[in-house]
Protein backbone atom coordinates (compact mmCIF):
# COMPACT_ATOMS: atom_id res chain seq x y z
CA UNK A 1 0.00 0.00 0.00
CA UNK A 2 1.29 3.19 -1.11
CA UNK A 3 1.82 6.24 1.52
CA UNK A 4 -0.62 8.53 -0.97
CA UNK A 5 -3.22 5.63 -0.24
CA UNK A 6 -2.15 5.22 3.39
CA UNK A 7 -2.60 9.54 3.70
CA UNK A 8 -6.19 9.78 2.09
CA UNK A 9 -7.06 6.99 4.18
CA UNK A 10 -5.77 8.62 7.69
CA UNK A 11 -6.73 11.70 6.82
CA UNK A 12 -10.11 10.37 5.85
CA UNK A 13 -9.72 9.11 9.51
CA UNK A 14 -9.29 12.19 11.34
CA UNK A 15 -12.41 13.81 9.46
CA UNK A 16 -14.50 10.86 10.97
CA UNK A 17 -13.42 11.10 14.40
CA UNK A 18 -13.68 15.12 14.26
CA UNK A 19 -17.45 14.50 12.81
CA UNK A 20 -19.63 12.57 14.97
CA UNK A 21 -22.79 14.83 13.91
CA UNK A 22 -23.53 16.60 10.28
CA UNK A 23 -23.05 20.19 12.28
CA UNK A 24 -19.53 19.11 13.04
CA UNK A 25 -18.90 17.93 9.39
CA UNK A 26 -20.13 21.14 7.84
CA UNK A 27 -17.54 22.81 10.40
CA UNK A 28 -14.70 20.76 9.18
CA UNK A 29 -15.65 20.88 5.54
CA UNK A 30 -15.74 24.65 5.97
CA UNK A 31 -12.15 24.76 7.72
CA UNK A 32 -11.08 22.24 4.91
CA UNK A 33 -12.68 24.67 2.28
CA UNK A 34 -11.38 28.31 4.00
CA UNK A 35 -7.79 27.09 4.27
CA UNK A 36 -7.98 26.61 0.25
CA UNK A 37 -9.11 30.07 -0.34
CA UNK A 38 -12.67 29.41 -0.74
CA UNK A 39 -14.79 32.74 0.19
CA UNK A 40 -17.94 31.92 2.47
CA UNK A 41 -21.55 33.41 0.78
CA UNK A 42 -24.84 33.71 2.87
CA UNK A 43 -28.04 33.01 1.91
CA UNK A 44 -29.26 36.18 3.32
CA UNK A 45 -27.59 38.36 1.29
CA UNK A 46 -27.70 39.23 -2.24
CA UNK A 47 -24.82 37.67 -4.16
CA UNK A 48 -24.06 40.19 -7.77
CA UNK A 49 -21.08 41.67 -7.65
CA UNK A 50 -19.88 38.56 -5.42
CA UNK A 51 -19.44 35.63 -7.09
CA UNK A 52 -16.68 36.18 -9.70
CA UNK A 53 -14.96 34.29 -12.57
CA UNK A 54 -12.20 32.27 -11.15
CA UNK A 55 -14.17 32.59 -7.78
CA UNK A 56 -14.28 29.90 -4.81
CA UNK A 57 -17.47 30.14 -2.32
CA UNK A 58 -19.47 28.37 -0.37
CA UNK A 59 -22.51 28.31 1.48
CA UNK A 60 -24.46 26.63 4.20
CA UNK A 61 -28.01 26.50 5.22
CA UNK A 62 -28.92 24.93 8.87
CA UNK A 63 -24.67 24.70 9.67
CA UNK A 64 -25.81 21.33 8.84
CA UNK A 65 -25.58 21.15 4.70
CA UNK A 66 -23.46 22.78 2.47
CA UNK A 67 -22.45 23.69 -1.07
CA UNK A 68 -18.91 24.60 -2.37
CA UNK A 69 -18.62 25.85 -5.79
CA UNK A 70 -15.84 27.31 -8.39
CA UNK A 71 -16.65 29.25 -11.22
CA UNK A 72 -14.13 29.00 -14.12
CA UNK A 73 -13.04 31.74 -15.97
CA UNK A 74 -14.37 31.19 -18.98
CA UNK A 75 -17.76 30.63 -17.34
CA UNK A 76 -20.85 31.96 -19.86
CA UNK A 77 -24.43 31.62 -18.46
CA UNK A 78 -25.67 28.33 -19.52
CA UNK A 79 -22.79 26.81 -19.31
CA UNK A 80 -22.77 22.96 -17.67
CA UNK A 81 -22.16 22.32 -13.65
CA UNK A 82 -20.44 19.36 -12.95
CA UNK A 83 -22.21 18.48 -9.36
CA UNK A 84 -21.10 15.74 -6.83
CA UNK A 85 -23.79 15.02 -4.15
CA UNK A 86 -23.93 13.61 -0.89
CA UNK A 87 -25.38 13.42 2.75
CA UNK A 88 -23.92 14.21 5.94
CA UNK A 89 -26.35 12.66 8.45
CA UNK A 90 -26.16 8.88 9.77
CA UNK A 91 -28.60 6.96 11.39
CA UNK A 92 -28.06 7.30 15.31
CA UNK A 93 -30.09 7.94 18.95
CA UNK A 94 -30.93 11.65 19.42
CA UNK A 95 -31.44 12.88 23.06
CA UNK A 96 -35.24 13.75 23.46
CA UNK A 97 -36.60 16.71 24.05
CA UNK A 98 -37.57 15.64 27.51
CA UNK A 99 -35.16 13.09 28.45
CA UNK A 100 -34.88 13.12 31.89
CA UNK A 101 -35.20 9.33 33.34
CA UNK A 102 -34.94 7.16 36.20
CA UNK A 103 -35.29 3.62 37.00
CA UNK A 104 -34.13 0.87 39.85
CA UNK A 105 -31.24 3.69 41.05
CA UNK A 106 -30.24 3.60 37.69
CA UNK A 107 -29.96 7.61 35.41
CA UNK A 108 -31.20 6.89 32.03
CA UNK A 109 -31.36 9.37 28.95
CA UNK A 110 -34.73 9.52 26.70
CA UNK A 111 -33.97 9.14 23.35
CA UNK A 112 -35.73 9.31 19.74
CA UNK A 113 -34.62 6.91 17.12
CA UNK A 114 -33.11 8.50 14.13
CA UNK A 115 -33.26 6.98 10.24
CA UNK A 116 -33.00 3.08 10.05
CA UNK A 117 -30.54 1.77 12.29
CA UNK A 118 -29.37 -1.39 12.91
CA UNK A 119 -30.26 -0.58 16.66
CA UNK A 120 -28.74 -3.90 18.32
CA UNK A 121 -25.20 -2.70 17.25
CA UNK A 122 -25.91 -0.24 19.74
CA UNK A 123 -26.28 -2.46 22.69
CA UNK A 124 -23.28 -2.61 25.06
CA UNK A 125 -21.14 0.24 23.27
CA UNK A 126 -19.56 3.21 25.11
CA UNK A 127 -21.60 6.20 23.67
CA UNK A 128 -21.05 9.91 23.93
CA UNK A 129 -22.61 12.76 22.97
CA UNK A 130 -21.94 15.66 20.82
CA UNK A 131 -24.18 17.87 19.02
CA UNK A 132 -25.28 21.57 18.40
CA UNK A 133 -26.39 23.67 21.53
CA UNK A 134 -28.08 27.58 21.46
CA UNK A 135 -26.36 29.95 24.28
CA UNK A 136 -27.49 32.97 25.37
CA UNK A 137 -24.63 35.43 24.55
CA UNK A 138 -24.41 39.35 24.68
CA UNK A 139 -28.10 39.35 23.93
CA UNK A 140 -27.94 36.89 21.11
CA UNK A 141 -28.60 33.30 20.54
CA UNK A 142 -25.85 31.50 19.19
CA UNK A 143 -24.70 28.21 18.48
CA UNK A 144 -21.69 26.21 20.07
CA UNK A 145 -20.61 22.98 19.08
CA UNK A 146 -19.56 20.57 21.86
CA UNK A 147 -18.36 16.93 21.83
CA UNK A 148 -17.92 15.39 25.31
CA UNK A 149 -15.78 12.91 24.03
CA UNK A 150 -16.29 10.34 26.79
CA UNK A 151 -17.68 6.82 27.03
CA UNK A 152 -20.79 8.58 28.63
CA UNK A 153 -23.61 6.18 28.13
CA UNK A 154 -24.31 2.00 27.83
CA UNK A 155 -27.29 0.44 26.73
CA UNK A 156 -26.78 -3.04 28.46
CA UNK A 157 -28.25 -6.27 26.90
CA UNK A 158 -29.96 -8.56 29.20
CA UNK A 159 -27.72 -11.87 30.58
CA UNK A 160 -27.97 -14.93 28.54
CA UNK A 161 -28.78 -16.60 31.78
CA UNK A 162 -32.38 -14.26 31.68
CA UNK A 163 -32.94 -14.66 28.49
CA UNK A 164 -31.85 -18.22 26.85
CA UNK A 165 -33.15 -17.61 23.54
CA UNK A 166 -31.15 -14.16 22.77
CA UNK A 167 -29.05 -15.85 20.29
CA UNK A 168 -32.19 -17.42 18.23
CA UNK A 169 -34.00 -13.88 17.87
CA UNK A 170 -32.82 -10.47 19.71
CA UNK A 171 -36.06 -8.47 19.86
CA UNK A 172 -36.43 -5.85 22.23
CA UNK A 173 -39.14 -3.06 22.81
CA UNK A 174 -37.34 0.29 21.12
CA UNK A 175 -39.21 2.82 23.48
CA UNK A 176 -38.18 0.84 26.75
CA UNK A 177 -35.42 -1.49 25.94
CA UNK A 178 -33.12 0.87 24.13
CA UNK A 179 -32.65 3.13 27.02
CA UNK A 180 -28.89 4.26 27.88
CA UNK A 181 -27.77 4.72 31.43
CA UNK A 182 -25.84 7.52 32.52
CA UNK A 183 -25.44 6.65 35.63
CA UNK A 184 -26.80 5.75 39.46
CA UNK A 185 -28.29 7.75 42.10
CA UNK A 186 -26.19 6.31 44.69
CA UNK A 187 -23.03 7.65 43.07
CA UNK A 188 -24.48 11.38 42.61
CA UNK A 189 -22.24 14.05 45.06
CA UNK A 190 -23.95 15.11 47.75
CA UNK A 191 -23.77 18.56 46.52
CA UNK A 192 -26.20 17.03 43.37
CA UNK A 193 -28.69 16.08 45.42
CA UNK A 194 -30.91 19.21 45.65
CA UNK A 195 -34.06 18.94 43.36
CA UNK A 196 -33.92 21.65 40.99
CA UNK A 197 -36.63 24.46 41.72
CA UNK A 198 -39.65 24.33 39.46
CA UNK A 199 -38.91 20.65 37.77
CA UNK A 200 -40.76 19.72 35.46
CA UNK A 201 -41.51 16.74 37.29
CA UNK A 202 -42.17 17.81 40.72
CA UNK A 203 -45.68 19.66 39.83
CA UNK A 204 -44.06 22.72 41.82
CA UNK A 205 -45.64 25.99 39.39
CA UNK A 206 -43.04 28.99 38.36
CA UNK A 207 -44.20 32.66 39.88
CA UNK A 208 -45.00 34.93 37.44
CA UNK A 209 -41.16 36.54 38.04
CA UNK A 210 -40.22 33.25 36.96
CA UNK A 211 -42.76 32.65 33.85
CA UNK A 212 -41.04 30.44 30.71
CA UNK A 213 -43.04 29.31 28.13
CA UNK A 214 -41.22 26.25 28.45
CA UNK A 215 -38.81 24.31 31.57
CA UNK A 216 -35.13 24.71 31.65
CA UNK A 217 -32.80 22.46 30.22
CA UNK A 218 -32.27 21.15 33.68
CA UNK A 219 -36.07 20.77 34.26
CA UNK A 220 -35.96 18.43 31.42
CA UNK A 221 -32.66 16.99 30.94
CA UNK A 222 -30.40 15.30 33.73
CA UNK A 223 -29.04 18.23 35.61
CA UNK A 224 -25.08 16.18 35.77
CA UNK A 225 -25.68 15.75 31.96
CA UNK A 226 -26.41 19.24 31.52
CA UNK A 227 -23.46 20.51 33.61
CA UNK A 228 -21.71 18.32 30.73
CA UNK A 229 -23.24 19.75 28.50
CA UNK A 230 -22.32 23.49 29.57
CA UNK A 231 -18.76 22.73 30.45
CA UNK A 232 -17.90 21.54 27.35
CA UNK A 233 -19.63 24.27 25.47
CA UNK A 234 -17.63 26.76 27.88
CA UNK A 235 -20.75 28.30 29.17
CA UNK A 236 -23.12 28.03 32.57
CA UNK A 237 -25.98 26.22 32.58
CA UNK A 238 -28.26 29.42 32.57
CA UNK A 239 -27.11 30.45 29.33
CA UNK A 240 -28.11 26.90 27.88
CA UNK A 241 -31.20 27.51 25.47
CA UNK A 242 -31.90 24.43 23.53
CA UNK A 243 -29.65 21.78 22.09
CA UNK A 244 -29.98 18.92 19.25
CA UNK A 245 -27.84 16.33 20.15
CA UNK A 246 -27.21 12.50 19.19
CA UNK A 247 -25.51 9.83 20.76
CA UNK A 248 -22.40 7.94 18.98
CA UNK A 249 -20.02 5.94 19.41
CA UNK A 250 -17.30 6.59 21.57
CA UNK A 251 -14.62 4.02 20.27
CA UNK A 252 -12.30 6.04 17.40
CA UNK A 253 -12.49 5.14 13.46
CA UNK A 254 -9.26 2.79 12.53
CA UNK A 255 -7.40 1.61 10.11
CA UNK A 256 -7.89 -2.22 10.43
CA UNK A 257 -7.19 -5.69 9.02
CA UNK A 258 -3.78 -7.56 8.45
CA UNK A 259 -2.65 -5.32 6.49
CA UNK A 260 -4.03 -1.80 7.38
CA UNK A 261 -6.65 -2.81 4.20
CA UNK A 262 -9.80 -2.03 6.59
CA UNK A 263 -11.38 1.41 7.72
CA UNK A 264 -13.82 0.48 10.67
CA UNK A 265 -15.49 3.35 11.83
CA UNK A 266 -18.90 4.65 12.23
CA UNK A 267 -20.54 7.08 10.15
CA UNK A 268 -19.17 5.35 6.44
CA UNK A 269 -22.27 6.11 5.60
CA UNK A 270 -21.74 8.56 4.52
CA UNK A 271 -19.31 10.33 5.64
CA UNK A 272 -17.14 8.50 3.36
CA UNK A 273 -18.63 10.76 0.24
CA UNK A 274 -18.43 13.82 1.78
CA UNK A 275 -14.68 13.59 2.16
CA UNK A 276 -13.75 12.28 -1.24
CA UNK A 277 -16.24 14.56 -3.06
CA UNK A 278 -14.50 17.63 -1.21
CA UNK A 279 -10.85 16.33 -2.04
CA UNK A 280 -12.09 15.93 -5.27
CA UNK A 281 -12.89 19.38 -5.68
CA UNK A 282 -10.17 20.78 -3.64
CA UNK A 283 -7.39 18.98 -5.89
CA UNK A 284 -9.45 20.16 -9.00
CA UNK A 285 -8.99 23.81 -8.62
CA UNK A 286 -5.91 25.46 -9.63
CA UNK A 287 -5.48 28.61 -10.79
CA UNK A 288 -4.32 27.40 -14.44
CA UNK A 289 -7.14 25.11 -13.91
CA UNK A 290 -10.09 27.79 -13.51
CA UNK A 291 -8.13 29.30 -16.09
CA UNK A 292 -9.28 27.12 -18.72
CA UNK A 293 -12.99 26.14 -17.67
CA UNK A 294 -15.94 27.29 -18.94
CA UNK A 295 -18.16 26.16 -16.32
CA UNK A 296 -19.34 25.42 -12.66
CA UNK A 297 -17.71 22.81 -10.31
CA UNK A 298 -20.00 21.86 -7.50
CA UNK A 299 -20.41 19.89 -4.49
CA UNK A 300 -23.84 19.78 -2.54
CA UNK A 301 -23.79 17.99 1.10
CA UNK A 302 -27.08 17.92 2.69
CA UNK A 303 -28.66 16.88 5.43
CA UNK A 304 -31.31 14.46 6.93
CA UNK A 305 -31.33 11.99 3.81
CA UNK A 306 -31.42 8.84 6.52
CA UNK A 307 -35.05 10.79 7.14
CA UNK A 308 -36.38 10.86 3.45
CA UNK A 309 -34.44 14.20 2.89
CA UNK A 310 -37.89 16.76 3.30
CA UNK A 311 -36.96 19.62 5.13
CA UNK A 312 -35.34 23.00 4.72
CA UNK A 313 -31.55 21.51 4.35
CA UNK A 314 -32.43 18.39 2.80
CA UNK A 315 -32.08 17.24 -1.21
CA UNK A 316 -35.67 17.37 -1.64
CA UNK A 317 -35.77 21.27 0.07
CA UNK A 318 -34.93 24.24 -2.54
CA UNK A 319 -30.87 24.76 -1.75
CA UNK A 320 -29.25 23.19 -4.50
CA UNK A 321 -32.16 24.84 -6.88
CA UNK A 322 -31.71 28.20 -5.46
CA UNK A 323 -28.01 28.07 -5.41
CA UNK A 324 -28.00 27.52 -8.92
CA UNK A 325 -30.93 29.79 -9.42
CA UNK A 326 -28.27 32.85 -7.80
CA UNK A 327 -24.99 31.35 -10.18
CA UNK A 328 -26.01 30.39 -13.44
CA UNK A 329 -27.44 33.83 -14.63
CA UNK A 330 -23.77 35.22 -13.45
CA UNK A 331 -22.38 37.33 -16.61
CA UNK A 332 -19.27 39.45 -16.73
CA UNK A 333 -16.17 39.38 -15.09
CA UNK A 334 -17.67 41.49 -12.25
CA UNK A 335 -20.34 38.91 -11.37
CA UNK A 336 -23.37 41.08 -12.78
CA UNK A 337 -26.69 38.96 -13.13
CA UNK A 338 -28.49 38.88 -15.69
CA UNK A 339 -32.60 37.22 -15.44
CA UNK A 340 -31.52 33.69 -13.92
CA UNK A 341 -34.42 30.89 -15.05
CA UNK A 342 -33.74 30.89 -19.12
CA UNK A 343 -29.74 29.79 -17.73
CA UNK A 344 -30.50 27.33 -15.08
CA UNK A 345 -32.93 25.49 -17.11
CA UNK A 346 -30.46 25.34 -20.09
CA UNK A 347 -27.56 24.80 -17.68
CA UNK A 348 -29.33 21.91 -15.91
CA UNK A 349 -29.98 20.64 -19.58
CA UNK A 350 -25.61 20.57 -19.92
CA UNK A 351 -25.13 19.39 -16.25
CA UNK A 352 -24.11 16.11 -14.47
CA UNK A 353 -24.95 15.16 -10.88
CA UNK A 354 -22.76 12.05 -9.00
CA UNK A 355 -25.17 11.01 -6.32
CA UNK A 356 -22.57 9.83 -4.17
CA UNK A 357 -23.64 7.18 -1.07
CA UNK A 358 -21.85 4.05 0.29
CA UNK A 359 -23.17 0.56 -1.60
CA UNK A 360 -23.39 -2.85 -0.59
CA UNK A 361 -19.92 -4.54 -0.75
CA UNK A 362 -20.02 -8.23 -0.99
CA UNK A 363 -20.40 -9.78 2.35
CA UNK A 364 -18.75 -13.36 2.66
CA UNK A 365 -21.20 -14.86 5.15
CA UNK A 366 -23.98 -14.04 3.23
CA UNK A 367 -23.29 -14.36 -0.52
CA UNK A 368 -27.28 -15.86 -1.35
CA UNK A 369 -28.42 -12.12 -0.48
CA UNK A 370 -26.34 -10.76 -3.48
CA UNK A 371 -27.21 -10.76 -7.16
CA UNK A 372 -25.57 -13.78 -8.87
CA UNK A 373 -23.63 -11.38 -10.96
CA UNK A 374 -23.45 -8.18 -8.88
CA UNK A 375 -20.96 -8.55 -6.12
CA UNK A 376 -19.24 -5.21 -5.15
CA UNK A 377 -16.09 -6.25 -3.43
CA UNK A 378 -13.83 -3.80 -0.94
CA UNK A 379 -11.23 -2.19 -2.47
CA UNK A 380 -11.75 -2.72 -5.91
CA UNK A 381 -13.26 0.66 -6.69
CA UNK A 382 -16.31 2.52 -6.96
CA UNK A 383 -19.67 1.40 -7.72
CA UNK A 384 -21.84 2.14 -10.18
CA UNK A 385 -25.26 1.60 -8.59
CA UNK A 386 -27.97 0.50 -10.79
CA UNK A 387 -31.70 0.07 -10.71
CA UNK A 388 -34.66 -0.43 -13.06
CA UNK A 389 -37.63 1.03 -10.81
CA UNK A 390 -35.03 4.11 -11.03
CA UNK A 391 -34.41 3.91 -6.84
CA UNK A 392 -31.15 4.67 -8.58
CA UNK A 393 -31.52 6.93 -11.29
CA UNK A 394 -28.40 5.61 -13.36
CA UNK A 395 -29.02 5.04 -17.11
CA UNK A 396 -26.53 4.26 -19.95
CA UNK A 397 -25.37 7.41 -20.87
CA UNK A 398 -24.32 8.36 -17.53
CA UNK A 399 -22.25 4.98 -17.45
CA UNK A 400 -20.98 6.15 -20.76
CA UNK A 401 -19.88 9.38 -18.60
CA UNK A 402 -18.13 7.98 -15.71
CA UNK A 403 -16.46 5.39 -18.03
CA UNK A 404 -14.15 7.93 -19.80
CA UNK A 405 -13.72 9.81 -16.24
CA UNK A 406 -12.50 6.86 -14.54
CA UNK A 407 -10.38 6.34 -17.34
CA UNK A 408 -8.45 8.82 -17.51
CA UNK A 409 -7.96 8.69 -13.84
CA UNK A 410 -7.31 5.18 -14.39
CA UNK A 411 -9.86 3.95 -11.16
CA UNK A 412 -11.44 0.69 -12.24
CA UNK A 413 -15.75 0.49 -11.94
CA UNK A 414 -17.82 -1.78 -10.39
CA UNK A 415 -21.20 -2.08 -11.21
CA UNK A 416 -24.63 -3.73 -8.75
CA UNK A 417 -28.42 -4.38 -9.17
CA UNK A 418 -29.89 -5.77 -5.87
CA UNK A 419 -31.66 -9.42 -6.29
CA UNK A 420 -34.81 -9.75 -7.36
CA UNK A 421 -35.94 -11.05 -4.06
CA UNK A 422 -34.62 -7.89 -2.23
CA UNK A 423 -35.41 -4.56 -1.01
CA UNK A 424 -34.07 -2.01 -2.65
CA UNK A 425 -32.47 1.67 -0.97
CA UNK A 426 -32.18 4.80 -2.54
CA UNK A 427 -30.32 7.72 -1.68
CA UNK A 428 -30.75 11.86 -2.75
CA UNK A 429 -29.68 11.04 -6.52
CA UNK A 430 -33.84 10.41 -7.52
CA UNK A 431 -34.71 13.08 -5.63
CA UNK A 432 -32.35 15.91 -7.30
CA UNK A 433 -32.73 14.15 -10.92
CA UNK A 434 -36.68 14.87 -10.70
CA UNK A 435 -36.56 18.38 -8.73
CA UNK A 436 -34.20 19.35 -11.39
CA UNK A 437 -33.92 17.51 -14.83
CA UNK A 438 -30.35 17.20 -14.23
CA UNK A 439 -28.81 14.09 -15.48
CA UNK A 440 -27.69 11.83 -12.39
CA UNK A 441 -25.53 8.84 -11.70
CA UNK A 442 -25.86 6.92 -8.18
CA UNK A 443 -22.68 5.52 -7.14
CA UNK A 444 -20.51 4.90 -4.38
CA UNK A 445 -17.46 2.91 -2.29
CA UNK A 446 -18.85 -0.56 -0.74
CA UNK A 447 -19.33 -0.89 2.90
CA UNK A 448 -20.57 -4.02 4.96
CA UNK A 449 -22.85 -4.02 7.96
CA UNK A 450 -24.13 -0.63 6.73
CA UNK A 451 -26.63 1.32 8.90
CA UNK A 452 -24.78 -0.60 11.77
CA UNK A 453 -22.85 1.44 15.13
CA UNK A 454 -19.58 0.36 13.18
CA UNK A 455 -19.37 -0.30 9.75
CA UNK A 456 -16.38 -1.45 7.33
CA UNK A 457 -14.88 -0.11 4.00
CA UNK A 458 -11.87 -0.27 2.45
CA UNK A 459 -8.37 1.76 2.68
CA UNK A 460 -7.64 1.72 -0.59
CA UNK A 461 -11.06 3.00 -2.28
CA UNK A 462 -10.98 6.33 -0.37
CA UNK A 463 -7.83 7.62 -3.07
CA UNK A 464 -9.93 5.64 -6.11
CA UNK A 465 -13.26 7.90 -5.21
CA UNK A 466 -10.80 10.92 -4.77
CA UNK A 467 -9.07 10.38 -7.94
CA UNK A 468 -12.51 9.74 -9.33
CA UNK A 469 -13.86 12.83 -8.37
CA UNK A 470 -11.35 14.73 -9.51
CA UNK A 471 -11.21 13.71 -13.12
CA UNK A 472 -14.99 13.94 -13.01
CA UNK A 473 -14.34 17.99 -11.98
CA UNK A 474 -11.10 18.28 -14.39
CA UNK A 475 -12.65 16.79 -17.99
CA UNK A 476 -16.33 16.83 -17.69
CA UNK A 477 -16.73 19.90 -19.82
CA UNK A 478 -14.63 18.29 -22.55
CA UNK A 479 -16.52 14.72 -22.39
CA UNK A 480 -19.97 16.10 -21.70
CA UNK A 481 -20.51 17.42 -25.01
CA UNK A 482 -19.37 14.49 -26.69
CA UNK A 483 -22.50 12.20 -25.49
CA UNK A 484 -25.59 13.04 -27.60
CA UNK A 485 -28.53 12.09 -26.72
CA UNK A 486 -31.57 14.61 -27.08
CA UNK A 487 -29.92 16.61 -30.31
CA UNK A 488 -26.89 18.87 -30.63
Amino acid sequence: MSSTTLKYANDFVSFLNASPTPYHAVHNVKAKLTKNGFQELSERDNWPGKVLKGGKYFVTRNASSIIAFTVGEKWAPGNGISIVGAHTDSPCLRIKPVSKRNAEGFIQIGVELYGGGIWHSWFDSDLSVAGRVIVKQDGLFVPKLIDIKKPLLKIPTLAIHLDRDVNKTFEFNKESQLLPIAGLDNAIPEDKKVKSKGGCCEGSELSTEEFQSLNTVVQRHDEQLVELIAKEAGVTVEDIEDFELVLYDHKPATLGGLNDEFIFSARLDNLTSCFTSIEGLVESVTTESLKDENGIRLVSLFDHEEIGSSSAQGADSNFLPNILDRITGLTGDKGESTKPLPFTLESSAKSFFLSSDVAHGIHPNYTGKYESKHKPKLGEGPVIKVNANQRYVTNSPGIVLLKEVAKKAKVPLQLFVVANGSPCGSTIGPILASKTGIRTLDLGNGVLSMHSIRETSSTVDIEKQVALFKSFYDNFTKIEPTIIIDGE
